[in-house]
């Protein structure tokens, strides 16, 4: 029989051994909180920490850390802090860095060190602090930001990164390097779906080829295509381009320039109001009021469609142009419906690559040659016109060389000079420092000399010269089989006499102060003297007459109607 005093000792054995177990359980939970901190994670192991957010999508959730703790403030707001290589993940976003505090309550994450995020492997973006805002998916980035989407890199010192958006923009100055071009600014503005970076001020873009400046631009990282989109300043070894819209390709080297571009180097002149480059082959295309200056030869040329051949020197003009050949004295304008230019050797035994001009069949030089050892042409088909102070003249088709100054009009070609008109089959002017010199006709030539009273002296024949002095009429002499002539001649009180109307085998007339002054007539010469009053109808003009005053250019203005 067990007493009653046995067990009460046994009772008050129990108590005291329920009371040890109970504190060492509370030893046991305090030691296995404080390895918590104490060791890393096992990052596979993980607990998922999400803010509080109601968009799934915007869920952040903890990747992996090295320690991690939590920390309650005053307010209670409750902070959670990951540390030794950190990451958080947002939808497809990862960011990284050596450690990351989360504010539950706001919902932003700021990461310190080594920061980098990964927007769904398509940008990647680098810093050395980050405020993440979550709810709006906004990353606020400082100290040495780098921005690259596989293209193209971008660096500034503070940038704002929209996630949801894919737009970043800094405005205190960066720069993006894509391949060996360098883009610099005060602002810029990056979109990620179109790789598109719009700059503003203080715009820089230096590359092997080119440097431009401007005060806005727009660059494709994707094309490495520039957008002009104000004024902008372009040099490169080429020249310099003046433009305020267009673009430009980086890596074909085509570009097309808008709203009054201009081109210029040491030697060429070129504007319009839209004008295409292409690089490889040195074509420019001109549209709407285009302008070449060719200041090595003298030449300016307007156009509303200019063709230009920077390799081989040569242009093809259409719509209305018009070309001017300029001197200090004077100066020749010409118009036609096309105008072309080339080059063509002055030997042609010379051994130089050259093409082929179908037009002419001239051998033009391409790249290899040189202004010195080659001979600049020119050539006007349909409708020319000529304009100087002293001559004008219209014809079909022109050809003009510098190398002996000379204009070669053909088809019913018309020129004139103070009174006097000269037309024929084909016609070679002879000029020097832009002024008539000589002038030749080939078949059907005829003269045709309006006196202030209204009467037409007349000359005609096989061929015909005429020689200038100072750009006007000296003297024509007229061969023909037989040369025929129309003469008013006047007494000693200028009255005139009577019409004489004579054929030799070779006529001279004679000019005094642009009037003209006498006639002489060489070898079987016939004629009959008609009174004033007593001229036939019949006898008054000699065949293939005709006065063409009307289609004569009388200004310079004319030829640009």
């Amino acid at each position: 029989m067990i007493s009653l005093g046995n067990i009460a000792p046994t009772c008050r054995h129990k108590r005291i051994a329920e009371t040890l177990i109970s504190t060492l359980q509370r030893i046991i939970s305090l030691l296995s909180l404080i390895t918590l901190f104490i060791f890393p994670w096992n990052t596979e192991a993980q607990q998922i920490t999400t803010l509080q957010t109601s968009d799934s999508n915007k869920t952040i959730q903890i990747v992996r850390a090295g320690s991690f703790r939590q920390i309650t403030l005053n307010d209670s707001t409750i902070l959670e802090t990951l540390a030794i290589n950190a990451a958080v993940k947002q939808g497809n976003t990862i960011l990284e860095g050596d450690s990351i505090v989360l504010n539950q309550r706001t919902g932003i994450a700021e990461v310190f060190g080594n920061v980098h995020i990964n927007d769904a492997d398509t940008v990647h973006t680098y810093a050395q602090y980050l405020r993440y805002v979550g709810n709006e998916r906004i990353a606020l980035l400082k100290k040495n930001v780098k921005l690259t989407d596989g293209k193209a890199q971008l660096f500034t010192e503070d940038l704002e990164y929209n996630l949801q958006t894919g737009i970043a923009k800094y405005k205190n100055g960066g720069k993006v390097i894509n391949g060996s071009t360098l883009l610099t600014s005060r602002e810029a503005v990056y979109y990620s779906d179109t790789k598109d970076v719009f700059f503003q001020q203080q715009v820089k873009l230096k590359d092997p080829k080119y440097d431009m400046q401007a005060d806005s631009l727009r660059y494709n990282t994707s094309f490495k295509t520039a957008f002009f989109i104000s004024p902008t300043h372009i040099v490169s070894k080429d020249g310099v381009i003046d433009t305020r819209s267009g673009t430009y390709n980086m890596e074909t080297g085509e570009a097309i320039f808008l709203n009054k571009t201009i081109f210029r180097d040491s030697t060429r002149f070129i504007s319009g109001n839209k004008v295409a480059f292409e690089e490889k082959t040195g074509m420019v295309q001109v549209e709407g009021n285009g302008k070449f200056v060719d200041s090595t030869n003298k030449v300016i040329v307007l156009g509303n469609q200019l063709l230009i051949d920077k390799k081989n020197s040569s242009f093809l003009a259409t719509r209305k142009p018009v070309m001017i050949l300029y001197s200090d004295n004077d100066s020749t304008y010409i118009a036609a419906d096309t105008l072309f230019s080339g080059r063509k050797l002055k030997n042609p035994g010379m051994k130089d690559s050259t093409v082929t001009d179908t037009l002419s069949h001239d051998k033009a030089l391409n790249a290899t040659g040189s202004e010195k050892d080659s001979i600049r042409f020119f050539q006007g088909f349909h409708h020319v016109k000529i304009f100087n102070d002293s001559l004008q003249a219209v014809s079909d088709s022109l050809y003009y060389s510098t190398e002996d100054s000379t204009f070669k009009l053909f088809k019913q070609p018309v020129c004139w000079n103070g009174s006097s008109q000269i037309s024929g089959d084909t016609m070679y002017l002879f000029t020097e420092n832009q002024k008539a010199k000589k002038l030749q006709v080939f078949y059907n030539a005829m003269v045709v000399n309006q006196t202030k009273e209204g009467f037409f002296n007349q000359m005609s024949g096989r061929t015909l010269n005429a020689f200038f002095i100072e750009g006007n009429i000296d003297h024509i002499r007229t061969k023909g089989s037989p040369a025929e002539s129309i003469y008013y001649p006047q007494d000693d009180d200028s009255a005139y006499i009577g019409m004489n109307r004579s054929k030799g085998d070779v006529i001279d007339i004679f000019f005094l102060n642009k009037e003209l002054n006498k006639i002489k007539f060489i070898n079987d010469v016939t004629g009959t003297l008609y009174p004033i009053q007593q001229i036939p109808e019949d006898q008054r003009s000699l065949p293939g007459f005709r006065w063409l005053d009307g289609i004569r250019p009388k200004t310079k203005l004319a030829l640009f109607e």
